[in-house]
C-alpha cells in the first residue's frame, strides 16, 4: 500500500468518526427536544440512536488502536486528532443530554421518573 493510500485511508477513517459522532450529537439534541415536549418515548429512542452512533465511531477508533498495537503504524494527522477530540466531546455531550431528558421527565411528570 502506498503512502497516498494510507493517507487516504486515515482521512476516511477520521471523517467516518466525525460523521458518526456528529450523528450522535444530532440524535441527542433531538432527544432533548422531544423531552421538552413531553414525548419521553421518542426521546429515549433518540438517545439510543445517539448511543448507537457513538458505538459505531468507537468501533472505528478501536480498530485503529488495535492495528497500532499489532505494529501497523499510521501517520498521525490533525484531521485524526480532530476526529478523536470530536468523538470524546460528543460522548460527554450525549451523557449530559441523556441526563437532561431524565430531568425533563422529572419536572414534567411531577417528580415521577419512569425508567
Amino acid at each position: 500500500m502506498s503512502d497516498m493510500d494510507i493517507t487516504d485511508t486515515m482521512e476516511k477513517v477520521a471523517m467516518d468518526i466525525i460523521l458518526h459522532a456528529g450523528d450522535a450529537r444530532n440524535y441527542a439534541l433531538e432527544a432533548v427536544s422531544f423531552a421538552r415536549k413531553g414525548d419521553f418515548s421518542a426521546a429515549k429512542d433518540k438517545i439510543q440512536c445517539a448511543r448507537n452512533s457513538i458505538n459505531d465511531a468507537h468501533i472505528i477508533q478501536t480498530n485503529i488502536i488495535q492495528a497500532d498495537a499489532r505494529g501497523i503504524k499510521h501517520e498521525l494527522s490533525m484531521l485524526f486528532v480532530h476526529a478523536q477530540d470530536t468523538l470524546m466531546t460528543i460522548m460527554s455531550e450525549v451523557t449530559v443530554f441523556e441526563e437532561m431528558v431524565h430531568m425533563y421527565q422529572l419536572i414534567l411528570c411531577g417528580g415521577d421518573y419512569v425508567e
